[in-house]
């Protein structure tokens, strides 16, 4: 999925759209994707300019919009957005800097109606850097 598609799943823009590509997709149970970690991104600018990392809550939202792309595609007729309801057991394990591509997995291990619940872990060449449990609720779009 090219960020086009994404961008007709999800409402965010920039510089809040943190996805660059989804490279596996299981609509309703799993999702893997891209996010090319770069030094002209504006959170850089201020965290930290002599040490640029990425923010741990970016890594939190980027999993949640992994996660809003693989809820979203097994719901397309439904109006909504995915909310954060809760995160769980996050650890940051490995400092995330530009240069690194960041893989993301989320797995939906449970869902409720409109509730869902993910696994999710983040990897730079192919080791864990960061990985939380994320619920989410289906939210009334404007």
């Amino acid at each position: 999925m090219d960020i086009k598609e994404i961008m007709a799943l999800l409402p965010h823009r920039y510089p809040m759209l943190l996805i660059d590509r989804v490279l596996e997709l299981e609509p309703g149970k799993r999702a893997v994707t891209l996010k090319n970690v770069t030094i002209n991104e504006p959170q850089f600018m201020g965290h930290y300019p002599q040490t640029p990392l990425l923010p741990g809550v970016y890594i939190l939202e980027i999993m949640a919009q992994s996660t809003g792309v693989a809820f979203m595609s097994d719901l397309k007729d439904i109006e909504g957005v995915p909310l954060f309801a809760g995160v769980n057991k996050a650890r940051f394990r490995k400092p995330v800097v530009p240069g690194d591509q960041l893989i993301v997995e989320v797995n939906i291990i449970q869902s409720i109606g409109n509730m869902v619940k993910v696994n999710s872990k983040a990897l730079v060449d192919g080791e864990v850097v960061a990985q939380a449990e994320l619920l989410f609720a289906l939210g009334k779009s404007s």
